[in-house]
């Protein structure tokens, strides 16, 4: 069967925050190749593909079949995605705590670089679907993550990676678990075992994390992979272990102790401009204004950035065309060589695009605020 007649099955959320499939709500595909075709892609993926005036007839729809198989192999991580997400945020509201979900499918050139830079394939990438919660605090994290260890539809698959308590060299701070989806009755089984990675960090941290997106963005450089300027990537490993520090978790051993941390972030500050870059990735990132009025009750949206630093927004009302159009965007982006990067996202309400993914927008308001508190001498402040 050709990938674009996928079977479907139809959701829909019940009163306990889970997927039942008895009413339409979206459609969401399986998989469409077997699984052998999946890893042979998977191999096929983590070399270069040759695109351009050169390249043959047969080589390009060689190309195309191969991303063929990989899209319908994200795709069938829709739906299991949906539930790990619909399923922490009944935890939340459970809870009654402070927070916020977002999801979204991991971008073709993002799956393409773990494939070259690591030991796993495609079929064993735990982060394909990808949900994040975002607390208000610290607290709220932790009695999150206690309430899902203890109840929970899907299994925690392997360990937890808890990059809170034990921050990476960089400064990176959240906490991840990945859940292998579990089905809940004969129509879900063909999604047994997807594996669905859950991020759950705090504002504060989402504010450091996208900030290093964003000045990334802004530079052209891979800031996130701790490629570029080096004292960008210092003042950011620097400013994690003062947030570290706001919220009483550890900090990295690498880094000097809070008076030395301060002297450093003002001569970096000082050095590079960086309240002033800052506030120009705000200023110079060109955004819709009317994308809000526009998009009603979606909640999918295809951003689009490019090297201009114009942000394009279009909503969709279902996921599955969504994932149609970044299909086609991509394809461009891997075989023409275009230099637009585009993801596809779902949150709950169409104001929370921006707080969700403010590195898009160039939005580095909370991290710009603290670096100012740190180099005049007062504590960051956490999100209130």
């Amino acid at each position: 069967m050709g990938s674009d007649s996928p079977a479907i099955v139809r959701p829909v959320q019940n009163e306990a925050g889970y997927l039942d499939f008895l009413a339409p709500m979206t459609e969401y595909p399986r998989l469409a190749y077997s699984m052998k075709a999946v890893r042979k892609a998977g191999d096929r993926l983590a070399k270069p593909i040759q695109f351009g005036r050169d390249i043959t007839v047969g080589q390009y729809v060689d190309a195309l079949e191969i991303f063929s198989i990989a899209n319908s192999w994200r795709d069938s991580h829709f739906l299991p995605m949906r539930s790990v997400r619909f399923s922490v945020g009944h935890h939340i509201r459970a809870l009654r705590l402070e927070g916020d979900m977002a999801s979204r499918p991991k971008r073709m050139a993002s799956i393409r670089r773990k494939l070259r830079e690591s030991t796993t394939n495609l079929d064993t990438m735990n982060d394909i679907g990808g949900c994040r919660a975002i607390m208000a605090d610290i607290k709220g994290v932790r009695s999150l993550l206690a309430s899902m260890r203890d109840k929970f539809p899907h299994e925690i698959h392997s360990r937890e990676f808890n990059y809170i308590d034990e921050p990476k060299p960089d400064g990176y701070r959240s906490h991840h678990i990945v859940f292998k989806y579990r089905p809940r009755d004969a129509d879900t089984e063909a999604f047994d075992g997807r594996r669905i990675e859950l991020q759950v960090r705090t504002k504060l941290q989402h504010s450091w994390a996208t900030a290093v997106e964003a000045v990334g963005l802004f530079r052209g450089q891979d800031l996130k992979h701790g490629e570029g300027d080096q004292d960008w990537l210092r003042l950011f490993q620097l400013m994690s272990a003062e947030f570290a520090h706001v919220e009483q978790c550890p900090v990295h051993v690498s880094v000097p102790d809070h008076n030395d941390r301060v002297r450093e972030l003002r001569d970096l500050n000082k050095r590079i401009d960086a309240i002033g870059i800052l506030e120009k990735i705000n200023n110079n990132t060109h955004c819709p204004e009317n994308f809000v009025h526009k998009a009603a009750k979606t909640r999918y949206y295809l951003l689009q950035y490019g090297k201009d630093h114009k942000l394009s927004i279009e909503p969709f009302w279902a996921l599955i065309l969504g994932a149609r159009k970044l299909k086609e965007i991509e394809q461009k982006i891997e075989l023409r060589g275009s230099e637009v990067k585009a993801v596809l996202v779902e949150v709950d309400k169409k104001e929370k695009l921006v707080e969700m993914y403010p590195n898009y927008f160039g939005d580095v308001y909370l991290f710009a605020r603290n670096l100012k508190s740190i180099c005049t001498g007062k504590a960051a402040i956490e999100y209130s």
